[in-house]
């Protein structure tokens, strides 16, 4: 009788622990396309982490080599403030302003640029007039940032480089993100 209650109760205990460890709750494990990835990689010259945002980089390398265009927002020509109004409305599904200096004020809050966190915006202003922000782009990681470029179209520069370094102005994080 003891050994049958012992055995009826590890029963109970193997089928409850079971239940827990089987039990997804709803969540899977995300599926991640390692082709793509590795061409975005390459692609955007840089290695991607596990736990970095895959859709902003796909996205991102999606644009590098897009010729820069004045008012341009496809991918037939952009520039920058059009490339960060793309790049936000398919990987964030959020709408920002159509001018730099508009999503500068009206969209983000203001971030140091020792917080910058992948997907911050980053400002720069023309060397003339420092309280506007004339170029934006998008912080990736490691000092690094997307942007449309006049001369190159979009590319990926420093922080750090001696020209950016100059025209520094803010970084933004994107307000209810």
């Amino acid at each position: 009788m003891h050994q049958t209650r012992y055995t009826i109760r590890l029963i109970c205990l193997i089928g409850i622990l079971g239940t827990l460890l089987f039990s997804s709750c709803g969540t899977r494990a995300p599926r991640y396309d390692y082709r793509e990835l590795a061409q975005t990689a390459i692609r955007l010259d840089m290695d991607i982490a596990m736990e970095d945002n895959h859709r902003l980089y796909i996205e991102s390398s999606r644009w590098i080599g897009v010729p820069y265009r004045t008012g341009g927002n496809t991918m037939r020509g952009v520039d920058c403030s059009g490339l960060t109004y793309n790049i936000y409305k398919k990987v964030y599904h959020k709408h920002l302003k159509r001018n730099s200096d508009d999503q500068r004020k009206e969209n983000c809050r203001k971030v140091s640029k020792g917080k910058l966190q992948e997907g911050d915006l980053v400002f720069f202003h023309n060397g003339k007039n420092k309280r506007t922000a004339t170029h934006v782009g998008i912080y990736l990681k490691d000092n690094r940032f997307i942007h449309a470029s006049t001369s190159r179209g979009v590319i990926v520069s420093r922080l750090d480089e001696p020209y950016y370094r100059r025209v520094w102005m803010q970084g933004g994080r994107v307000k209810g993100l």
